[in-house]
């Protein structure tokens, strides 16, 4: 087992290692969607080239996909480079503006507070998260977590922030200090999984598909989903982040961007089975049951045009706000939380 373990290792970061970064405008939009065709694409590019982290494997992230793939990042003037970044990086990316724009939850927002010079400027999706034990586990309720390992991607990313409010919400400490639960990383979703099926973790949580993939074929049951969960269901679960670099300095090159993801948000409403076959056939997320990921990407409540109008913004600065108030009552916030809401939340003129 442990030698199968290493050579599919080898062979992930091999891939990996191939695909991680890749320029839009040697993209064959022309087979994608309803954009502009490719050559008409790569003529000119107002904004020149820059980085986006877009290729995380997660089946949520299909608006930085499909707005790589249909043009849309293209149309409004920007040669895009999809990369592999885990938090760290991102966070650097923002600060110092070599990285303009991220998708995000709410992990970012404690960075906010210690530092991290960026603002949240959209809403991107709701719920794509799912925490799965063994089908014969004891492990029914939140209140079961503790004393209890829980794996996730990386600590400080969103899987980790969203099973610590979670757990605190519960009344357990999810500070390693305290020692009430346990957190483990794992560089890839199919090795926490593998560690669950060992015994190695009691939990684990997962990025769509990988949860739901094998919740269908029965090696899972599912503890917790983000998007039904009564406390963040109907919440954005994932939010944009613009560096305020670049906000402050090109406010423009934002705008931009943040219409070519609206652009995609509408598309994948409008064509959640084309996104689908888009994913699928250029590797974005690994899942071959084409009808559970049509499923999944219909349940992350991605907006029609007429959804993106006064009260979009207002629904964003809203969440910001709710999970904000969240963070702060169990203590991970010390800011008070209607000022420190106010500055971590700009709104853009998309227009």
């Amino acid at each position: 087992m442990k030698a199968r373990v290493k050579v599919l290792s080898f062979v992930l970061s091999a891939v990996l290692l191939a695909s991680c970064s890749v320029s839009e405008s040697k993209g064959d939009s022309s087979k994608s969607g309803d954009s502009s065709s490719a050559s008409s694409q790569k003529a000119d590019y107002k904004y020149g080239k820059i980085d986006i982290p877009g290729r995380d494997g997660a089946l949520c992230g299909a608006p930085i996909y499909i707005a790589y793939e249909n043009g849309y990042f293209a149309e409004e003037g920007f040669d895009v480079n999809l990369i592999s970044a885990d938090f760290e990086t991102r966070k650097i990316g923002l600060n110092n503006g070599s990285i303009p724009i991220v998708n995000g939850d709410f992990q970012f927002f404690p960075s906010i507070e210690n530092g991290i010079d960026v603002k949240v400027v959209d809403g991107l999706h709701e719920g794509c998260i799912k925490f799965a034990v063994k089908p014969d586990s004891d492990i029914k309720t939140v209140q079961d977590l503790k004393d209890k390992k829980i794996g996730v991607d990386e600590i400080g990313g969103t899987p980790h922030q969203v099973a610590s409010l979670w757990l605190e919400n519960a009344g357990i400490s999810a500070d390693a200090s305290k020692g009430e639960v346990t957190f483990l990383p794992y560089s890839d979703g199919n090795l926490e999984f593998e560690a669950l099926a060992k015994g190695e973790i009691d939990v684990a949580a997962l990025w769509d598909p990988l949860g739901s993939i094998h919740e269908k074929a029965g090696d899972v049951r599912i503890l917790f989903d983000l998007g039904t969960d009564p406390y963040f269901k109907d919440r954005f679960c994932c939010f944009l982040y613009a560096s305020t670099k670049v906000l402050n300095e090109k406010p423009d090159e934002i705008a931009a961007l943040l219409r070519a993801y609206r652009k995609a948000q509408e598309w994948i409403y409008e064509n959640p089975e084309k996104a689908v076959d888009i994913i699928v056939e250029k590797k974005y997320a690994s899942i071959e049951d084409k009808e559970l990921a049509v499923k999944l990407v219909k349940s992350y409540g991605y907006p029609s045009a007429d959804k993106h109008n006064d009260n979009w913004d207002s629904r964003v600065e809203s969440d910001v706000k709710y999970f904000v108030d969240g963070l702060s009552k169990i203590g991970y916030l010390k800011s008070d939380p209607a000022d420190f809401a106010k500055k971590i939340y700009q709104k853009v003129d998309v227009k």
